[in-house]
């Protein structure tokens, strides 16, 4: 499958829900929404700081919600949307609640490293391969709108800003 036009007015939706609580990058401004026949079933941003919770990623939290819409443990069929790759938490997330689909704009490449891994594992790649064959990951949905959200490759951070090293 390739990416839509469709794949693209979701990922917009995705980028609005982002920066609802601002646009600057030390605002967490990620965003996910989930899609389900057409309609729109979960539309969550980051949360970690908020409420506290290290699980409340944007992605989470947009599982949880159309799990709860809907009342299913299960999302099959359903695409979620998220304007930063996912972290290997978030893609298990979308691996148990049967996602078909994670389309996501900027990659690990267009922003700065303390948004992965320390060690850079290709978390996508290991889950693709070790659990499911019928989900599909596509990257690079209005990528360079995406990256504009968070904080650069190279970018010069204070230490305490930068949250996963």
């Amino acid at each position: 499958m390739s990416l839509t036009e469709e794949d693209e007015r979701w990922m917009r939706r995705a980028i609005e829900i982002a920066r609802s609580k601002g646009s600057h990058p030390s605002t967490s401004p990620l965003g996910s929404v989930i899609v389900l026949d057409g309609e729109e079933i979960a539309g969550e941003r980051n949360q970690t700081h908020e409420l506290p919770d290290a699980t409340a990623h944007a992605e989470m939290m947009a599982i949880r919600r159309a799990c709860e819409g809907t009342g299913e443990l299960e999302l099959r069929g359903a695409t979620l949307y998220s304007t930063l790759q996912p972290c290997g938490m978030c893609t298990m997330a979308s691996i148990w609640s049967k996602v078909g689909r994670v389309v996501y704009g900027a990659g690990r490449a267009d922003v700065h490293e303390m948004y992965f891994e320390a060690r850079h594992v290709d978390t996508l790649g290991f889950i693709a391969d070790a659990y499911r064959d019928d989900i599909v990951i596509e990257g690079g949905c209005l990528r360079e709108e995406c990256a504009t959200l968070y904080y650069p490759p190279g970018a010069d951070l204070p230490q305490e800003e930068q949250a996963n090293l």
